[in-house]
């Protein structure tokens, strides 16, 4: 006679499974406690309560921090976007946190938690390019040099023909002596009456002393233009004699004149009148030194 097995050896084993390492079912999973969600205000929101607080305004904020006000209220409502990345924006978040008295690195901490911890070294280079303005660099203006160049030149160059056909037509005034008829084209303008300071009389030319020259020039019929130097070439006269005025001179050892009208001209050296009849018009050179007028 045979044996059988029964049924219930048929159906396969199974391992034994250790209590510890038992599939947790859904009844387990609602009995763990939810994690505690942070109940700490934003970023955004603890500077703005803090601003207000403090009874600052966006603006004064602004000016403090040099943080642009349009930077400031998008991060008072939690928008980091206009702050150009992590690195400006946590400077900014310490920036403000001085000026309304909250502690910075908590702040600098709540942030790098909140958008994936601190970022990685930024070189220095860039720092704050969000908020700097660089200025357009100007190119020169070599239009303006050019023309204040060309200015300067023409300049120069009038100033130095002004000046040269000054001197030449001074030089040619004295070397030759204008005639009365060149003089003026019009009736000169009668002088200011002033009182004139008293003429030497002829006793007083005979008086002069005797270790010097002594000349005195009247104009008598007319009027004569006359320059007078010393020895040493000093100029002591160059201009009209009008008529009827008189002109005096001295010096140590000798006079030398230019006469435009000898003609009209009474001449007196060191005391003695001069008999030598000049021409109306006649332009004469004359020297005269210490002792009896003797024309040089």
């Amino acid at each position: 006679m045979s044996i059988r097995n029964s049924p219930e050896d048929d159906r396969p084993s199974t391992p034994d499974i250790p209590d510890d390492t038992r599939v947790t079912g859904a009844e387990d999973v609602a009995d763990v406690p939810d994690a505690p969600e942070d109940d700490r205000p934003s970023i955004g929101r603890a500077l703005q309560q803090a601003r207000i607080d403090a009874g600052l305004t966006v603006e004064e904020v602004s000016t403090s921090t040099r943080v642009r006000i349009p930077i400031v209220h998008a991060i008072e409502e939690g928008d980091f976007s206009r702050c150009g990345g992590d690195v400006y924006a946590r400077g900014h978040v310490r920036t403000l946190a001085r000026a309304v008295g909250l502690d910075p690195a908590a702040l600098v901490g709540q942030y790098d938690a909140e958008h994936g911890g601190r970022p990685s070294p930024t070189p220095a280079a860039p720092l704050f390019e969000a908020e700097r303005i660089r200025p357009e660099r100007r190119r020169p203006n070599w239009t303006a040099a050019m023309v204040a160049a060309i200015v300067a030149v023409i300049g120069f160059v009038g100033f130095t023909l002004f000046n040269g056909e000054g001197g030449g037509s001074r030089v040619n005034h004295v070397a030759e002596g204008p005639a009365p008829a060149q003089k003026a084209t019009g009736k000169p303008k009668p002088p200011k009456v002033v009182a004139p300071p008293p003429a030497p009389s002829e006793s007083a030319i005979a008086a002069a002393p005797k270790d010097k020259v002594t000349v005195k020039l009247t104009a008598t019929d007319d009027k004569s233009w006359i320059s007078a130097k010393a020895r040493d070439g000093k100029l002591l006269f160059d201009g009209l004699l009008l008529k009827g005025d008189s002109k005096t001179f001295q010096d140590d050892e000798q006079l030398d004149l230019i006469l435009g009208n000898a003609g009209v001209i009474e001449i007196f050296v060191n005391g003695k009148k001069v008999e030598d009849k000049f021409e109306a018009g006649q332009v004469e050179r004359l020297s005269y030194t210490k002792g009896d007028p003797e024309v040089g």
